[in-house]
């Protein structure tokens, strides 16, 4: 993205007069923000993306797998294709070693000044209501819809009767891409809890990022030898391919602390404010883009290569080799942050109309995308076309279909209040009435 005539004042000038005349706002305020709600944006495509890939991956299954025998190979893979690229495979692997730690420690970023404002109690009674009740509409909606095609591909009986008879009688409750929406209300009792109880560990939290703004390799460190304490006793415990399904609530087992090691890395960020520490627009990690550019892939490649030689042995892997492997997927995951987060500062920073439109409607379209997506990947099978078209189309499709059905139950009370906006009626104001300020990225919910 290039600054439109004008707003490569973010980069040049030091203020900015605010249109609505209510006095100067300083630009190191609005760079990161900006860039954050950009990144926002950018985010939602990466997950479409993923997800409309994983059918012409090399690495899948090569048949459809029935719908109600263990282990329930769907899951992963609710769609199967006789087309493949193994550039989805290069590509889906890049974005599992960091794309859900970025969209917790997003979600955590605003959490502290969220905290400050509407207390402990609020907070959480906030955070309930805007995440539970769409992870409910998530599991006991959009997935029921969303795979009935993985049902269909070798059922005997096509029938939404035998499909519902077979859905009540798996073990557990399916739920797709949902299971972020729980994790992530399990996490937000800590900032409360840490607010109530122990606010100067958020002051801790914030401290720790204070220096990165001219040594973001020292954080970097940190945050990976933390990141690696969390995770590699719990890949060698339960593998690192391993869920757990217990009713709706599914869980990766070797993940749920380093997802929270994230978490609590954007709630002490976005404690020291944005405009310093490690999001600082004009700070280290920003300038030095293009190191992290350098060690993304390298430790991508490193992972790579361990993890390959694990699947080489049969049981048991040599102990060492699953450290080495456990390490290298916390390295390869924090270099690919700090290569997104300052790409998003050094580019990001910059007004543009698609990004400000995905950013928007980033929840809704994560909390429907998925029912429109499988559907689509299942009526391509036979189509004679190459995996590249074939996702290309789902992609297009799938984001079409998401951002149309988003803006479309804005009109709805129910489902303006299930994407957290207030409800059209209650969101209009009186004429001539000023809007209240809001900040330029949305707060902690789903990234």
């Amino acid at each position: 993205m290039h600054p439109a005539p004008g707003e490569r004042q973010f980069h040049t000038a030091d203020r900015l007069e605010r249109a609505d005349g209510r006095g100067i706002e300083k630009i190191s305020d609005v760079a990161p923000s900006l860039a954050l709600r950009n990144l926002r944006g950018l985010v939602i495509l990466i997950v479409l993306a993923f997800h409309s890939f994983l059918p012409y991956l090399r690495y899948a299954r090569s048949a459809a797998v029935p719908f109600d025998q263990p282990p329930y190979e769907w899951r992963a893979f609710p769609i199967v294709d006789s087309q493949r690229w193994f550039g989805f495979d290069l590509f889906c692997a890049w974005q599992d070693v960091y794309l859900m730690s970025l969209m917790f420690f997003l979600s955590a970023v605003f959490a502290s000044p969220s905290l400050a404002r509407k207390g402990s109690r609020k907070f959480l009674g906030d955070r309930l209501l805007r995440l539970g009740a769409p992870f409910v509409f998530g599991v006991t909606v959009v997935a029921p819809i969303a795979l009935y095609p993985a049902y269909r591909m070798i059922a005997v009986d096509p029938s939404l009767i035998a499909y519902g008879r077979s859905f009540l009688a798996l073990p557990f409750w399916p739920n797709g891409p949902m299971w972020f929406l729980w994790l992530l209300l399990a996490l937000t009792i800590a900032p409360a809890g840490l607010h109530r109880f122990a606010p100067h560990w958020v002051a801790f939290l914030g401290r720790l990022s204070s220096d990165a703004t001219a040594r973001p390799g020292r954080y970097f460190i940190g945050l990976t030898t933390v990141a690696a304490l969390a995770y590699v006793p719990l890949a060698i415990a339960f593998t690192p391919w391993n869920w757990s399904e217990h009713g709706p609530f599914s869980l990766q087992l070797s993940r749920p602390l380093l997802y929270a090691v994230y978490y609590l890395a954007g709630l002490g960020v976005g404690a020291h404010g944005l405009a310093r520490g490690l999001l600082a627009p004009e700070g280290m990690l920003a300038r030095r883009w293009s190191v992290w550019l350098l060690c993304a892939p390298a430790s991508l490649l490193l992972w790579m290569g361990l993890t390959g030689l694990t699947l080489t042995y049969a049981t048991p892997v040599p102990l060492m080799l699953q450290i080495a492997a456990g390490v290298s997927f916390a390295l390869a995951g924090a270099c690919s942050f700090f290569f997104v987060m300052a790409a998003c500062l050094r580019f990001g920073a910059v007004r543009s109309r698609l990004f400000d439109g995905l950013s928007k409607n980033a929840f809704g379209i994560y909390l429907l995308h998925y029912a429109p997506l499988v559907w689509l990947q299942y009526a391509l099978l036979d189509a004679p076309f190459s995996a590249i078209a074939k996702a290309m189309i789902v992609f297009g499709g799938t984001l079409l279909l998401s951002f149309a059905a988003t803006a479309a139950i804005r009109f709805g009370r129910f489902g303006s209040r299930l994407i957290g906006e207030a409800p059209r009626a209650l969101a209009s104001r009186p004429q001539g009435q000023s809007p209240a300020p809001t900040s330029p990225v949305v707060d902690a919910r789903a990234a």
